[in-house]
């Protein structure tokens, strides 16, 4: 495996512009913790700042590298995950700014055997540890990547 902390870009899906993390800090059986550096999302700038509502997308993503991190650790590339809902998420900010660094962490409190898992998140300022959104989120990952194509 690639020493920590990496580019996450190996870890999710998502490509090119739609990958939104930039670094995995660290990853272990439950949690994961990855940076942002806002200035490098482009596709959401508006006016020097990204919306807070992109953060339920860094969070989703956090969770996607989390289980491709799993999934190369056993030489499989990262999975099409399904975000299908959010409970409480907040975004304490409702903008961010481009020039001030950020970390997502994610926790699995669940996976069960149908593929559905249940995740909490947080967005933190990364020079302070102020919280800026957090939220859960329940995620679906078939077992079977051929249902994604019906």
């Amino acid at each position: 495996m690639t020493p920590l902390p990496c580019a996450i870009a190996p870890y999710v899906p998502q490509q090119g512009a739609m990958c939104l993390l930039d670094r995995l800090l660290a990853v272990d059986e439950t949690s994961l913790s990855a940076s942002v550096d806002p200035a490098t999302n482009r596709l959401f700038h508006s006016d020097g700042a990204v919306p807070g509502w992109v953060a339920l997308e860094w969070l989703a993503q956090g969770v996607a590298a989390w289980a491709g991190w799993h999934a190369a650790r056993h030489g499989a590339t990262p999975a099409v995950g399904f975000l299908v809902g959010t409970r409480r998420f907040t975004s304490h900010r409702p903008a961010f700014p481009v020039d001030r660094a950020l970390r997502v962490q994610v926790t699995r409190d669940f996976v069960a055997d149908n593929g559905l898992a249940h995740f909490a998140g947080r967005v933190l300022a990364a020079d302070d540890d102020t919280l800026l959104a957090e939220g859960r989120l329940t995620i679906f990952q078939p077992a079977d990547e051929e249902a994604t194509h019906a």
